[in-house]
């Protein structure tokens, strides 16, 4: 099983290579108990993840609410070494679909 942290750090590096430019941020807990772990903007997009190391890792409080919460705005997910792939298609779907259209100039 893979630790948190490593798993965490892995995944803003994954971030930054799939959306180019993005910025990645580490949000305190301490803050507000149970906000999800990294903002992720992306252009005049934003999201949140809640990192766990496994798909049944315990949930502290608040956390469940958040999440849902961020969802409704944007986009929010618990995410974990078994379901990043389908996390992240789904971040990039979600960049994708509510992005402007893009005309080249040349």
């Amino acid at each position: 099983m893979v630790k948190e942290n490593k798993f965490q750090m892995d995944l803003k590096k994954e971030l930054k290579l799939r959306f180019p430019g993005c910025i990645v941020q580490k949000l305190d807990p301490n803050d507000m108990q149970g906000i999800p772990d990294l903002l992720v903007l992306y252009g005049p997009y934003w999201a949140t993840l809640e990192v766990k190391r496994s798909a049944n890792a315990p949930h502290r409080p608040n956390q469940d609410y958040y999440v849902n919460l961020m969802d409704q705005m944007s986009f929010s997910r618990f995410i974990h070494p078994d379901n990043k792939e389908e996390v992240l298609d789904e971040l990039s779907h979600a960049f994708r679909s509510n992005g402007k259209t893009r005309i080249s100039k040349r």
